[in-house]
């Protein structure tokens, strides 16, 4: 079956607008793999640019083995984050702009290099190589009251869920990454905690399967473009007006507020 990506991509602005609830759907519209997800995905972002501004990154998802078990997956996806999606710390968002606000707790990179296209896959030690800048951050999703277990395919195509990042203090030097904790606070209470290495070891090899993940598509990570890692606890959905702190040791804080 073809893909109808026009209208895959018109339906998802028009369910966002409306803030709709997520149904099943890549299928419906053709898409009976990830690489059809994906290209649902890329149809869709370029619908949003015009008002979210152009690609500034990516965001990496299910890199956890606390948020593969939350989802029922075994492998992590991509979406792409968009110019006027990224917010400094200390960010206060409406709980009320979105159907179901999420928060994610991760490390995000700034590469200082370009990873393009290559005939051979990239090394740990490559893209280690190649970030200028980490920092902590928050990944702000939208779930749209999905259903769990999730539909994969629909979430990918849905881009996988990226509303924003909200950015720390970039550091161009920091700690074993891999060692660092990061712990969540709300409203000044501690209420969970994860390590680095709970990303698939350490947050660089994330950055490491997104580069061979996109040259697989042809597509460049590009210097100065940003990576969110994934998130080293499982999703908090506020519902209340609550204050989120997120310390990764050796690197800083980053603050929102979510306001009802």
């Amino acid at each position: 079956m073809n893909i109808d990506l026009e209208q895959a991509a018109s339906t998802l602005v028009r369910d966002h607008a409306d803030k709709r609830n997520i149904t099943p759907f890549a299928r419906g519209w053709g898409a009976a793999d990830l690489a059809g997800a994906y290209a649902i995905q890329a149809a869709f972002v370029q619908r949003l640019v015009p008002t979210y501004g152009p690609r500034v990154g990516y965001k990496i998802g299910l890199t956890s083995a606390r948020m593969q078990q939350m989802c029922s997956v075994d492998h992590p996806i991509a979406g792409v984050v968009l110019q006027r999606r990224v917010y400094p710390s200390g960010a206060r968002l409406s709980l009320g702009s979105l159907v179901r606000l999420g928060l994610e707790f991760e490390i995000c990179v700034r590469l200082g290099r370009d990873l393009p296209p290559r005939g051979r896959s990239y090394e740990m030690d490559e893209v280690a190589q190649a970030v200028a800048a980490v920092a902590p951050a928050f990944e702000v999703i939208d779930d749209r009251n999905s259903e769990y277990p999730l539909d994969m395919l629909s979430l990918v195509a849905d881009n996988a869920w990226n509303e924003g990042i909200v950015l720390g203090r970039w550091h161009t030097a920091w700690p074993d990454l891999a060692a660092a904790r990061g712990v969540v606070e709300c409203n000044g209470r501690l209420i969970d905690q994860g390590h680095g290495r709970d990303v698939l070891g350490h947050p660089f090899e994330p950055l490491r399967w997104l580069a061979n993940h996109l040259q697989a598509q042809g597509v460049s990570l590009k210097a100065g473009e940003i990576v969110s890692t994934g998130s080293l606890v499982t999703t908090r959905f506020p519902t209340s007006r609550e204050q989120y702190r997120f310390t990764v040791e050796g690197i800083g804080s980053v603050e929102i507020t979510l306001e009802a």
